[in-house]
């Protein structure tokens, strides 16, 4: 049973076949914010520290981290990301203890996150490009982390999902080249959106039924890239991630802070009996407790451990 393990200082999070839905939190990622790219070339980290706090709040397994701002006073990303990189990271650990995943194109980037970053990160990404294989793949087998693989190519992104398996295919093989084991990969076959491609949903659903059958790898995605462009995304999103988990993905980077789709997804975790007892589900729809009143069973523990002391 493949199982991909990410940790942080204290905590485990477990993608598997067999395992609970991972949700790894997207906010933290100044791509289309620009208040936030704003806030990080002026130094100003209090959104960071917001996003951080709620995502996990809201049932964020782990939390993306990308530092890829564009400073006007200096452009070249790989002098001005490593150095942001590394900060935002230990910023996030001071405030959150869920394992992280280090987001970047950049390699400095990535190699001053791996630094920075407590336990074992998933490492985000590498692409089938060659350039990409021999600076990334090293990264991974030097820190024995695991990582995303991207299924596009020095060609760029096929709208055909044999070419995007392929892709995924040789990156898997030329990762075993480096000692990194399939277990270690998290393929992102790239969710296409359904307004410019009216199969983008059907494609990653059989892709992602192809990845585990015949790789053995667990997979993610940007899970709203499915509603670009179109009215009601949340809703969209809120059918698609289920339908993601049926057919086998086991992670998405995607917006914890929707409730519509965390609700979604913990609906699909109980169905696909990946919730034991119930006990998340349960957890998150509780009726809340009118004023006064006792939960049930909590009156009669606390009479109960009273009535033992004083025996």
């Amino acid at each position: 049973m493949t199982r991909t393990i990410v940790e942080s200082k204290t905590q485990t999070a477990i993608i598997g076949f067999d395992q609970p839905f991972c949700v790894i939190g997207e906010r933290i990622n100044p791509t289309g914010r620009k208040r936030l790219a704003a806030e990080l070339e002026a130094g100003d980290f209090s959104t960071v520290e917001k996003d951080a706090l709620e995502q996990v709040a809201c049932g964020a397994t782990m939390l993306d981290v990308n530092a890829g701002v564009v400073y006007n006073s200096n452009p070249n990303p790989n002098e001005t990301e490593p150095p942001l990189m590394r900060k935002v990271i230990e910023m996030v650990q001071a405030l959150v203890d869920v394992p992280l995943c280090i987001d970047s194109s950049v390699p400095g980037a990535l190699a001053a996150g791996l630094e920075a970053c407590h336990g074992r990160p998933l490492l985000n990404s590498v692409t089938g490009e060659e350039e990409r294989l021999e600076l990334v793949l090293p990264l991974v087998k030097k820190f024995n982390v695991p990582v995303v693989a991207i299924s596009n190519d020095d060609t760029g992104i096929s709208e055909d999902p044999d070419v995007r398996f392929e892709v995924a295919k040789k990156i898997v093989e030329r990762a075993a080249d480096f000692g990194i084991p399939a277990h270690d990969i998290v393929v992102d076959p790239l969710v296409m959106p359904i307004g410019a491609v009216a199969t983008a949903g059907l494609q990653v659903f059989a892709l992602v039924r192809r990845l585990r059958e015949e790789l053995g790898v667990n997979t993610t995605c940007g899970a709203s890239n499915i509603s670009f462009g179109l009215p009601n995304r949340h809703g969209i999103n809120a059918a698609f991630l289920p339908m993601l988990i049926a057919a086998g993905m086991t992670s998405a980077i995607m917006n914890p802070v929707r409730p519509q789709e965390m609700e979604a997804i913990r609906a699909a975790n109980l169905l696909m009996n990946k919730d034991p007892h119930g006990a998340k589900w349960i957890k998150y729809n509780k009726p809340p407790l009118a004023e006064g009143e006792v939960a049930p069973g909590a009156r009669g523990r606390r009479e109960g451990r009273r009535r033992r002391a004083v025996a």
